[in-house]
């Protein structure tokens, strides 16, 4: 017997509580994530609504008692797709970061040698390799100026979206 089960083997009502706090506390992170990111995760549409709604709230009682909803409205599902999408969206799983530190080399890799570029078309045939090729020139002369590196996040966020696609 396990020391979550009654004699009966149901579980506890404390294990039972335990698990509606954790689903509602995912919900807490559904509802915070910016439109964008919520639209990544495959949600059912009820569930969906009720995460804008619970965004849209700004009064205390309504923001918990729809989060209680949200909760609710989540033992009816497997939890653990939308885990694994919340951590991959968060950066924290392990594949996440393997694929964004592949992209920090792809991208460091081109601004060290523009026939790169070669790889990334071949890659992703619909890049845009003259919006490319100009911010890998902005990017390096933002280096050899020592200005703010605008152009070297705006080149990683472009490669994360050909990556997306």
């Amino acid at each position: 017997m396990d020391i979550n089960e009654n004699p009966d083997g149901r579980p506890s009502k404390s294990a039972v509580k335990r698990a509606m706090t954790e689903l509602q506390d995912l919900g807490a992170e559904l509802v915070a994530l910016s439109a964008d990111q919520l639209k990544k995760i495959d949600l059912p549409d009820e569930l969906r609504d009720a995460v804008r709604d619970c965004q849209r709230f700004t009064q205390h009682e309504a923001h918990r008692r729809q989060l209680q909803y949200i909760g609710r409205l989540m033992r009816a599902l497997d939890a653990a797709p939308i885990r694994a999408a919340i951590d991959d969206i968060k950066g924290v799983s392990a594949a996440a970061n393997a694929r964004m530190h592949a992209l920090e080399r792809l991208r460091t890799r081109f601004l060290e040698d523009e026939k790169v570029i070669g790889e990334i078309a071949e890659a992703h045939p619909g890049a845009d390799l003259q919006h490319l090729r100009q911010l890998r020139r902005n990017a390096l002369k933002e280096q050899e100026l020592g200005k703010p590196p605008r152009a070297f996040r705006e080149l990683f966020r472009v490669l994360r979206e050909l990556n997306e696609q």
